[in-house]
């Protein structure tokens, strides 16, 4: 059972370690010498559309949040390129896509009911306003009557 290794996103949806294609690629940015001679950065590839370990509804959530870094083949691609050795970038783009997964499974929010105010809510709130307005009448020019 080599290779079995599964990654949980939320109780009830998990992926295969072999569904995900990592490439390494040269980072651009601070390195000195480093930066040009060592491919530090990682572009992780994930075929959400074929992955066996996503609900259909968990699938479609991931590749909305995917946003731009969803392709229209359905595969999600993050490049982490934020530090300086293989090991730590492997470990964020993992990271990245957990969450975005994570965020994808979460349930959808509830639908609002709407409320209306008490019939005594409403006559106390009329009752207010009305006061109001008197003492505001109050403070107008005196009338000659």
């Amino acid at each position: 059972m080599t290779g079995e290794r599964r990654i949980a996103i939320a109780p009830d949806v998990s992926i295969h370690e072999d569904e995900l294609q990592e490439s390494f690629i040269r980072a651009s940015g601070p390195g000195g010498q480093n930066v040009n001679k060592v491919a530090t950065a990682v572009q992780l590839r994930f075929d959400a559309a074929a992955s066996p370990g996503l609900p259909e509804r968990v699938r479609q959530n991931a590749l909305k949040l995917a946003g731009q870094r969803a392709t229209k083949d359905g595969v999600i691609v993050i490049e982490a390129a934020r530090f300086r050795t293989q090991e730590k970038n492997r470990a964020d783009a993992r990271d990245r896509l957990v969450a975005l997964l994570a965020r994808a499974a979460e349930p959808p929010p509830k639908p609002r009911k709407k409320t209306r105010p008490s019939k005594g809510a409403v006559e106390r709130r009329l009752k207010e306003k009305a006061g109001r307005a008197g003492v505001k009448r109050m403070r107008g020019k005196v009338s000659a009557e």
